[in-house]
């Protein structure tokens, strides 16, 4: 079969001239990859090397997002330029997403924990806990994180996020971590560090409202499963 460059395909089918002529929606997840590396190999075109590319992430744009600088280097026609290239994409994309979670301010649901909360532990292949401190209407005061682990567990200090939550006068608090393994069912550990902390704003009539753990693109609710 006879190799043709990109250029000389349709107009029509060329991934940046597709785009000028439809916008970047209308492209392929294989074509926006394509406009990024730039240019493929002796025997292939860029499209092609985006398309083994895709193929090796499970046409899955989210595990494309978890690709280290080695994973894509392993494919024919990327280099570390153009890894680099990819990986700065990808976390431009992480940080637009996570802007716009920036305007939620307020915590009505476990939904919204999830909708705050999901673009800082996409791709992370670590445990992080975050707390969220609320005020008496269940307006954020603030979010941050109390602890980086490994792969399947994480330390928490209860006395740490106790003492956090009576410096901001927060009248409310709900934990939130993610599960690397993409398992959502709480551990053992995590029915423990819910009870504890628990226990432990009971003292100073701090609640916790929830305790939401984040796996892929689901989530797991100790409120909505009546665990609190």
């Amino acid at each position: 079969m006879e190799y043709l460059s990109i250029k000389d395909w349709a107009i029509s089918d060329r991934p940046r001239e597709k785009l000028q002529q439809q916008g970047a929606r209308a492209l392929t997840d294989a074509e926006l990859c394509a406009i990024i590396i730039g240019t493929g190999t002796a025997k292939e075109s860029a499209v092609d090397v985006a398309k083994r590319l895709m193929h090796a992430a499970h046409n899955d744009v989210f595990k494309l997002g978890t690709f280290s600088l080695q994973d894509f280097v392993k494919i024919k026609g990327i280099g570390p330029a153009k890894a680099i290239s990819l990986m700065a994409a990808i976390e431009l994309g992480r940080r637009r997403a996570a802007g716009e979670e920036h305007l939620l301010t307020k915590i009505t649901t476990s939904s919204d924990v999830f909708t705050k909360m999901y673009p800082l532990f996409a791709d992370l292949q670590h445990e992080e806990f975050w707390v969220l401190y609320l005020k008496r209407n269940n307006t954020i005061i603030s979010y941050e994180n109390v602890s980086v682990g490994g792969v399947s567990s994480t330390h928490i200090d209860v006395r740490i996020i106790a003492k956090r939550a009576i410096e901001l006068l927060a009248s409310a608090i709900i934990l939130c971590h993610n599960h690397p393994s993409g398992n959502i069912k709480p551990s053992e550990a995590d029915i423990h560090i819910t009870k504890k902390m628990k226990q432990t704003t009971d003292y100073f009539d701090c609640s916790v409202l929830d305790h939401v753990i984040i796996a892929g693109k689901s989530y797991y609710s100790f409120a909505d499963e009546g665990m609190l």
